[in-house]
């Protein structure tokens, strides 16, 4: 089983610049996208706990360019576990472009950190990692990894 979490994508347009190349932003769109992939499809209890009361904030995020991507690109976004703590989950991200022979080659490499936080806008507090969420993180644990 592989050990991470796998967004498929193919680069439009409208996610490069003048240039050619996809603009910054785009890769923590990504992340986003992977990220709530990953909670529907394999956390779906935690969808329910977040249309009730349970807030995932993103404290941090980064991203590393090793390649340019262009329109067209076909692109595997993986997600692995970093860190689990009580109240905090860190997310790595590989962004691997794929060619149609089996080539593949890493174009950037980012993270995330998100808090977990229950309550009302005005008055929230963390709040333990819900446990559906920890358990469908345990396969994409990075080997490794804290």
């Amino acid at each position: 089983m592989s050990r991470y979490f796998e967004y498929r994508h193919v680069v439009g347009f409208e996610e490069t610049n003048l240039v050619g190349n996809v603009y910054y932003v785009n890769y923590l769109r990504w992340q986003g996208r992977c990220r709530e992939l990953f909670l529907k499809e394999r956390a779906p209890q935690v969808i329910e706990e977040l249309r009730a009361d349970l807030k995932l904030f993103t404290l941090r995020v980064d991203c590393e360019f090793f390649a340019e991507l262009t329109a067209f690109d076909e692109l595997s976004v993986r997600m692995r576990l970093v860190d689990l703590a009580q109240t905090q989950v860190e997310f790595g991200f590989d962004y691997v472009r794929l060619d149609g022979s089996g080539t593949e080659t890493l174009v950037a490499r980012g993270m995330q950190r998100v808090a977990c936080m229950r309550g009302p806008n005005t008055r929230t507090a963390p709040t333990r990692v819900p446990g559906a969420l920890a358990e469908a993180l345990v396969p994409f644990t990075q080997a490794g990894g804290s």
